[in-house]
C-alpha cells in the first residue's frame, strides 16, 4: 500500500530522528539526502545522521531527478524538503537581491514537480515516502529579503505538500504529534 508521510517541526525538534524511528524496523529503505556538505559543520551533521541509520539502508544524495532514487526498495525517507528548496532557490533564482514573485512560483512548482515525480515513481512499486520538513513559519519576520521569500515558499510547498500526504506530524521538543 503506496503512503506519503509529511514530518514537520522547528531546528533540532526531532523530525529526523522520529522520521528514522518510523523506518527502523525496515532494511529495505532509501535515504535521500538532499544537504551540500559544503563545511565542516555540516560534514558533521551528515556524519551524525549517517550514525544512526542502519548500515542496511542505501542512500541517493542529490535535489535533482530524485525519481532516480527508486528502485527495488519499499521505503524511502526525504531529509529535507528545507534543503531541497532552498538549493532549488538558489539555483533557479540568480538575482538575490530582488526575487519576483513570479520566480518565487518557479521555484515552488519546481520543488513540488520534483516531490510529486519521487512520490509517482514510488506509487508505482506500492511503496512509502517520509519526507522531513521545516516549519519556519513560526517565529518572527525574517529581517532580509531572501530569508522571507525562503520563508514564503517553504511555506507553500509545505501546504501542497502536507495536502497530498496520508499523514502528517508535528514535532515539538522531540514529541511527534499527528495533525493529519
Amino acid at each position: 500500500m503506496t503512503r506519503t508521510i509529511l514530518i514537520t517541526g522547528g531546528a533540532r525538534s526531532g523530525k529526523s530522528r522520529f522520521a528514522e524511528s518510523l523506518l527502523l524496523p525496515h532494511t529495505d529503505v532509501v535515504y535521500i539526502a538532499t544537504s551540500d556538505v559544503s563545511d565542516d559543520e555540516m560534514r558533521d551533521r551528515v556524519w551524525l545522521h549517517q550514525q544512526r541509520r542502519p548500515a542496511t539502508w542505501r542512500t541517493f544524495e542529490g535535489v535533482y531527478q530524485l525519481r532516480n532514487a527508486v528502485c527495488d526498495a519499499r521505503y524511502y525517507l526525504l531529509d529535507c524538503l528545507s534543503i531541497l528548496t532552498s538549493r532549488f532557490m538558489f539555483d533557479l533564482t540568480r538575482q538575490l537581491d530582488r526575487i519576483p514573485i513570479d520566480a518565487q512560483t518557479r521555484v515552488e512548482d519546481a520543488v513540488f514537480g520534483e516531490l510529486r515525480s519521487l512520490q509517482e515513481g514510488i506509487a508505482v512499486i506500492g511503496g512509502t515516502l517520509v519526507i522531513v520538513t521545516n516549519e519556519v513559519g513560526l517565529s518572527i519576520v525574517p529581517e532580509n529579503h531572501v530569508a522571507r521569500v525562503y520563508r514564503d515558499i517553504l511555506g507553500k510547498v509545505n501546504q501542497r505538500v502536507a495536502a497530498m500526504c496520508d499523514e502528517v506530524y508535528l514535532v515539538v521538543c522531540g514529541i511527534p504529534m499527528k495533525i493529519k
